[in-house]
């Protein structure tokens, strides 16, 4: 009687899902997300065909759906204990519990969406951006006042 209810909590805790296995390519420690998944679209046939959709069919989807989205890949910030930073990847699944990262590339953030560049948007200027950061009120200094 005791061994079967050992056996059925067994069972039980073996059904819990598991940890994604991923690891920072750097170290190869497992390393923590911090952000959420952020789905990848393609916007032109090229950039389906890059992922092994045919030419002909790749025309078709973005003729009909103007963006397509890519099963398997996504952009996500990841913590690592070793490096001890957060850097964003571009991951894609591989396999069944497998992962492939790799830095996300400049060009990945425009087909990302929800998505706010790290590095900024290019149309703002330096003053709005260190403007923008400030925590209080203390805007004065960047203004020269002769007095």
């Amino acid at each position: 009687m005791w061994e079967a209810k050992l056996q059925r909590r067994c069972d039980r805790n073996r059904k819990r899902s598991k940890r994604r296995a991923i690891y920072c390519p750097i170290h190869s420690c497992y390393i923590d997300s911090v952000s959420q998944k952020y789905q990848i679209f393609a916007e032109n046939p090229g950039q389906l065909q890059q992922r092994g959709v045919g030419r002909r069919n790749a025309l078709m989807l973005i003729a009909s759906h103007t963006t397509v989205a890519i099963e398997g890949e996504w952009l996500e910030a990841f913590w690592c204990e070793e490096c001890r930073q957060t850097k964003w990847y571009h991951v894609q699944k591989s396999g069944d519990r497998t992962y492939k990262l790799s830095l996300a590339p400049q060009e990945l953030w425009q087909q990302a969406t929800g998505v706010i560049n790290p590095n900024g948007n290019p149309s703002v200027g330096e003053f709005t951006r260190r403007q923008s950061r400030l925590v209080g009120y203390h805007g004065m200094k960047d203004f020269q006042f002769v007095g």
